[in-house]
Order: structure tokens, then sequence, then C-alpha cells
């Protein structure tokens, strides 16, 4: 498919068309919020490549659940000409062990997924970075996680994913 060329357009109406696009997206349930799409993304393709079920918007500490019970928490990144950073959103309360699975995906700057894994709860923490400034933890999805010992790459199954 051929997309329009957007250079031209005055940026009043490049967000006037974000928040269309942003609407479509939200009709059609691949997005639960007026926020950055990437997370809300993350959430969609994942439960969607697995059938697991996602949790409501206010559940604290974990986005989905499978079949058997066990707890996703879904981060996702997208990489783009301002942001080179493998750094995921932060990770609320790791001490307490709110999820089971860290589901991480790498998007790229069109929102193809690049890399993608399903990382144990006991490997998250060792890996981790506590901040002080956030009161959380911070996790990058560096290339090296994936040769983690027990860290499935789901690259392939994110990438089949029907939008």
């Amino acid at each position: 498919m051929s997309l329009p060329d957007l250079t031209a357009l005055p940026s009043a109406d490049l967000l006037r068309l974000h928040a269309r696009i942003s609407h479509a997206l939200n009709d059609r349930g691949i997005l639960r919020s007026a926020n950055n799409p990437t997370g809300d993304l993350a959430e969609y393709i994942f439960c969607k490549a697995f059938g697991w079920t996602q949790e409501a918007n206010s559940q604290h500490g974990y986005d989905a659940r499978d079949g058997s019970g066990l707890r996703y928490q879904i981060k996702g990144l997208r990489l783009h000409r301002a942001r080179k950073t493998r750094q995921l959103s932060a990770i609320r309360k790791l001490d307490e062990k709110p999820f089971d699975v860290l589901a991480g995906v790498v998007f790229g700057d069109e929102y193809e997924v690049v890399r993608a894994a399903l990382i144990p709860h006991e490997l998250v923490e060792p890996n981790a970075r506590y901040s002080t400034h956030t009161n959380a933890h911070l996790f990058h999805l560096r290339d090296s996680v994936w040769e983690l010992p027990g860290v499935e790459d789901v690259t392939a199954r994110l990438q089949a994913v029907e939008l």
C-alpha cells in the first residue's frame, strides 16, 4: 500500500489526522486509551498472539492472564529517530512479584515488531536497576536479554499477528 506524503500538510492537519487514527484504532479494539499507542499495541498484539485475557486498565502489576492463571506484565517500546534507548517503562513493586512473566516487544519506527520475548520474573529482578527517582525498577530490553537461559523468543509469533 502506498501511503500519502505527509510532509506538505500543516502541523494542525497532522495532529487532527493523528487524533482520527487514534479514534479508529480505539474503535477497532487495538488501543484502549488516549495515551501513546505503544503500550496498548503491545498488550493487544501479545493477547491476540497467545489468547491471553486482558485485564482492566486499573489492574496493578500485570496486564493479562493465560488459561492457567499465569500473570503477564506487558511492555513495549518503539525505536525511532529521537529514541534509541531500549528502556521499558517503569516496573513498580517488582519485589512483590506482581507478575509471573514479563512480555516485552521492541517495535520499529512504523510499529513493526522487531523483537519480542517472554522473560520469567526471576530473570527480570536481577537484570533490572532500581531508580529512587521513579521509585521503580528499570529494565532494558537489549539484545542480550534473548541470550538469558529461560527467555523465550516470540518474535515470529508476534510478527504473524494480523492487525
